[in-house]
């Protein structure tokens, strides 16, 4: 299947809060929560008044014409805030889309426009039994802190290109 990554237009930034609790992971077994999940505050850090800063940075990829995935990145004290000067990052594919290497690509597309951007690195909170966390893993992420549920990991963007070499991104 054929898809193409570019950056998210202001007015789709709307979408993002779609494409927040389509982040969520939700373990094998487990109720999805209700949507209205991502009004709480430690969710809504991800996307409110999402473009108003220098530091938001959102890529989609598209197949025929539709929106199928984002990531996106910002500079917020969220679960994985490191510190003020290290954007987090978010992102979800829509289920009918994932393991076709589109999460891969979009993930592989952010890092390299961070770099280009001056950030020296970027970090993430995803929950241990999430199948993302070999995919963050392969892209260079480290696990710097964890609590029973989750790891915070980091990328050093200075070392992306070694890292593209060794997994052939």
């Amino acid at each position: 299947m054929s898809y193409s990554i570019r950056e998210m237009r202001k007015e789709e930034y709307s979408l993002l809060s779609d494409f927040l609790y389509e982040a969520i992971y939700i373990p094998a077994g487990t109720a999805a929560p209700p949507k209205s999940v991502i009004t709480c505050p430690e969710l809504q850090i991800y996307i409110a008044d999402f473009g108003n800063s220098k530091h938001d940075k959102a890529l989609i990829a598209e197949i025929d014409g539709n929106i199928v995935g984002a990531i996106w990145a910002r500079i917020m004290n969220d679960y994985g805030h490191i510190d003020e000067n290290t954007p987090s990052l978010a992102m979800s594919v829509l289920k009918a889309y994932r393991s076709m290497g589109i999460g891969t690509s979009l993930l592989t597309q952010m890092l390299s426009t961070e770099k280009a951007a001056g950030y020296a690195k970027l970090s993430l909170s995803v929950q241990k039994d999430n199948y993302a966390v070999k995919l963050y893993r392969k892209a260079g992420f480290t696990t710097v802190c964890e609590t029973d549920e989750e790891y915070i990991m980091i990328v050093d963007l200075n070392s992306i290109c070694k890292m593209e070499e060794e997994n052939g991104f």
